[in-house]
């Protein structure tokens, strides 16, 4: 399997368990790691025959704008499940860090795997 991968992609929402933290937006950071099969696409180096990276980002972005979580642990299975069934990814991992939530801390956050890694 390969992996298609997105580092460092920064989105203001609004997460947080505290009434203040539902008032406000903050950013929150994705690394994605995608499995899929870039062959058919290395071979025919045409955009429609890869996992496109762009459009996966694009759908993240808006998905992570649009929706409010109390918890990260809730927002990575949302954009896991999104993930795997609008672009059929069989597998993932997705870290999702929530830069200075904690005081001495660059980030905390979580990161998941979905899936079967073939």
């Amino acid at each position: 399997m390969d992996i298609v991968y997105i580092r460092d992609l920064r989105v203001k929402t609004t997460v947080g368990v505290f009434d203040w933290e539902q008032g406000i937006r903050q950013t929150v950071r994705l690394d994605l790691e995608l499995g899929c099969d870039i062959r058919q696409g290395a071979g025919s180096d045409h955009i429609g025959d890869v996992l496109d990276y762009h459009a996966v980002a694009t759908r993240v972005i808006a998905q992570v704008e649009q929706n409010r979580h109390q918890l990260v642990e809730a927002m990575a299975e949302d954009l896991a499940r999104m993930i795997m069934t609008e672009f059929a990814v069989p597998w993932l991992r997705l870290t999702l860090g929530k830069p200075g939530a904690v005081p001495g801390a660059a980030e905390v956050g979580v990161c998941i795997e979905r899936g079967v890694r073939g």
